[in-house]
Order: C-alpha cells, then sequence, then structure tokens
C-alpha cells in the first residue's frame, strides 16, 4: 500500500493485487504432456515453477472483485476508471470497463480502455492518469485496473513465457506516494501482427497463440528493446536531473528469468530479486506484471522516502515504457 504526502503531486494512492490461492505446477499444465523437445526445454529454462489459476474466468468479474476489494480498504470516488485491456475481452460490442464501473456503483466516473500495448499497457495507463490529473485540476483520481488470464485453454506461450492468473486495482490522485517523477513510452508499428490468434474461424478452446516468427521475435525484436530501453532509461533520467547511482532498484515485467541478468548487465541497473520471485511463483501476468512487483517492493520496507525506483516495461506489440517512481 502507498500514503498521501499533501504536496499536491501526483502519485499512486493505493495499490491492490488480487491473486489466485490456488498454484498449478507448469508440468501439470494439461498442454505440458504435449509439448515437443524444443518447448520442453523452453520450460525447463524460463524460470516459472507454478502459476496461480482463478476458479472465475470472466475477466471483467474479476477486475471488478479487485476494484471492490481496494475501495473497501481506501474508499474514493474517482473521476475515471480505466481499464488495461486483457488479452481477449469478455464480450464483443458490449464494454468490459463499463461493468467494472456499474458492479462498483462508480456511477460519476468516466470509463474507458486502454488496448492494443500488451504488457506496457500498465506503464501507459499511469502515465495517461497522470496526464489527465495535470489537464483538469478538477479531477481528483483516476482508478486503474487490468486482469491477466490466457487467451486460450494454453498457459505455456512459447517461444515467451507461461501465463498465470491475477488482477489489480490501483488508484493515481493528487499528493500520492510513491510520486511520478518521469515517464517516456515508445512503440514500432512493424511487430503489429508479430503474435496472433486466429479467433474467428474456431472457437474458444482450440485458440491457440501463433507467432508469425519466432527468429524475429527472439533477435530483432530483442535488438530493437536493447536500444529502445537503453535510450528511453537515459532520457527518463536525463530529464529528471539524476544518474543511474540515484536508482535505488529497478523493477520490469516478468516473462523469463534470464531477461532479469540480461537487462541488469545491459542498463548496468540491477533487477530487483522481487521480479524473480514473483515469475517463479505466478508466471507472466502481463499488464500487471510491474504493479505486482511494485506493490511486493513497496512492502519489504526495505525504501526509505525520497528513494529513485525504475520501472522498465516492454511487449512485443512493439511497445517500450520507462517511469521513475519517487518513493
Amino acid at each position: 500500500m502507498t500514503r498521501e504526502d499533501g504536496s499536491g503531486a501526483i502519485g499512486i494512492g493505493a495499490m491492490h493485487c488480487l491473486l489466485p490461492e490456488d498454484r498449478v505446477a507448469v508440468t501439470d499444465l494439461p498442454e505440458f504432456a504435449q509439448l515437443g523437445h524444443e518447448e520442453l526445454q523452453f520450460v525447463e529454462k524460463c524460470g516459472v515453477r507454478t502459476v496461480g489459476v482463478f476458479t472465475e474466468t470472466e475477466q471483467a468479474a474479476l477486475a471488478a472483485q479487485a476494484c471492490r476489494e481496494l475501495l473497501a480498504e481506501h474508499p474514493v470516488d474517482p473521476d475515471i476508471l480505466l481499464m488495461v485491456g486483457p488479452r481477449s475481452p469478455d464480450v464483443l460490442l458490449g464494454s468490459d470497463v463499463c461493468r467494472v464501473q456499474a458492479e462498483n456503483k462508480m456511477d460519476s466516473a468516466f470509463a474507458f480502455s486502454v488496448d492494443g500495448l500488451g504488457c506496457t499497457g500498465s506503464s501507459a495507463a499511469w502515465a495517461l492518469a497522470r496526464d489527465l490529473l495535470v489537464a483538469d485540476p478538477g479531477r481528483e483520481s483516476v482508478m486503474i485496473t487490468h486482469t491477466s488470464r490466457p487467451t486460450g485453454a494454453d498457459r505455456i506461450r512459447f517461444p515467451v513465457t507461461v501465463v498465470g492468473d491475477g488482477a489489480y486495482a490501483m488508484t493515481m490522485v493528487r499528493g500520492g506516494r510513491p510520486v511520478l517523477r518521469g515517464h517516456r513510452q515508445e512503440t514500432d508499428g512493424s511487430f503489429n501482427d508479430l503474435f496472433r490468434v486466429d479467433y474467428k474461424q474456431t472457437p474458444w478452446y482450440e485458440w491457440r497463440e501463433e507467432c508469425l516468427d519466432p527468429s524475429r521475435y527472439s533477435f530483432e525484436l530483442a535488438t530493437h528493446s536493447q536500444f529502445r530501453l537503453s535510450r528511453l532509461v537515459d532520457r527518463v533520467l536525463a530529464e529528471a536531473g539524476v544518474g543511474k547511482d540515484a536508482v535505488a532498484t529497478t523493477l520490469m515485467q516478468n516473462v523469463v528469468a534470464s531477461a532479469f541478468g540480461f537487462y541488469t548487465s545491459l542498463l548496468e541497473l540491477p533487477i530487483h530479486d522481487v521480479c524473480l520471485a514473483q515469475l517463479t511463483e505466478y508466471g507472466h501476468l502481463g499488464a500487471m506484471d510491474v504493479v505486482l512487483n511494485l506493490d511486493r517492493l513497496l512492502a519489504t520496507g526495505e525504501l526509505s522516502e525520497g528513494d529513485l525506483v525504475l520501472v522498465l516495461n516492454n511487449s512485443p506489440v512493439a511497445a517500450w515504457a520507462v517511469t521513475l517512481w519517487e518513493v
């Protein structure tokens, strides 16, 4: 959880992460027995040992529950409800975010979704929330929510990660802490069709995520990510007037274990162990990863007021984001 400082700076009012009580070993997932040699090697090395699994499968219902539980502890009447779009919506033509609004009686909030950015959606959402509060002094708070569930029946996403279940709600408010000190983001539309699910021609239980060019994912996109994140880190820190030595710790999304060491070496910014701990236990939670990691980091109590935390995020859409928080 977070606190308010009364300064009027825009930061986090509260965070709440909803996680399943039940864990399933990756080796016990139904699709595990059908994996080929290359896929088995990937699972062995990816770092995910278990994933959380909800009995509830409707993503809007889980997002609504996360919002409800946050509001019970931290009552607020948000001006805006912002949903980070899930991998696949519960309904077409209808509105998942408006269902969340209705179930939580947020009648005065304007509800809409941010979509098409994959894991980077949460980073874009908190930056957009900050901008919306800056743009209108009459606004006091923005509620952000998201649910992570697999697109179809399979959770093993070769060659990317293993997907777990989770949902979160958080608020961005005036006077909140951590304060959002800096943020930059970029997209590259040339990767828009690198991954796809043929949902129109097959029933949902046969949906399979396809990587249209695994070598492009592993090499070309990886090279882009190295360059983009390095540049964004330098820009965010320069705009904040600080160097890498001023950063207390760094977080990123949880995809595979090897990524943490790679980006630690590339950026000369150690990735905090809380990221690996969440990956190992819960798997990849999409856009929820960075929120869960930040929530868990703050709960350790090891940071002091004024410490700076850098949060990296990227997705194969492709999108990249870097955020600097001041505790």
